[in-house]
């Protein structure tokens, strides 16, 4: 069952679309679970000025990356960084355990955005992943699970589909 919050930032996300001439872009995702984000943001002195996304996902993905955004902005680079996959669930009054595996994916791309800024200010570009299968993390207890496995199966025998 989906909280009353994820289901309005679902229905109305907030702060959708592209910023073409963004300071930094942050994407994450994982084919096998479907969700994939691409956050963009605009940068005034230390200050989000400007957060945007694109979420190819599931409600829960797009309830997770609308909150984000709303979460980011106006927030100094700094702040931003401490928002944690946790707080927003937190933030949407919590998320069923089987959509935490993957959805819960934006806080990732956010940092990641916030990454590629940071880098193109000390003239370098971020560097890309290395080929190799995308990882989703488990929210229960932190273990890395590759893109092939159709199961979380992990130590702490959280299993949800993915």
């Amino acid at each position: 069952m989906y909280s009353d919050i994820v289901m309005e930032h679902f229905k109305n996300p907030r702060n959708v679309g592209e910023i073409p001439d963004a300071d930094g872009v942050g994407e994450v995702g994982n084919p096998a679970c479907g969700d994939i984000m691409a956050f963009y943001i605009k940068v005034n002195g230390n200050i989000l000025e400007d957060v945007k996304f694109k979420t190819f996902g599931c409600g829960a993905a797009i309830a997770v990356s609308s909150m984000v955004s709303e979460m980011a902005i106006g927030k100094t680079l700094e702040e931003a960084m401490q928002i944690t996959n946790n707080s927003v669930i937190e933030a949407l009054n919590g998320l069923p355990k089987k959509k935490h595996h993957c959805s819960n994916l934006g806080a990732d791309a956010l940092h990641r955005a916030i990454e590629d800024f940071r880098s193109k200010q000390q003239g370098r570009q971020m560097e890309k992943p290395v080929d190799g299968p995308e990882v989703c993390s488990c929210p229960v207890c932190d273990v890395n699970d590759p893109e092939e496995a159709p199961y979380c199966n992990t130590a702490c025998g959280h299993s949800s589909p993915k």
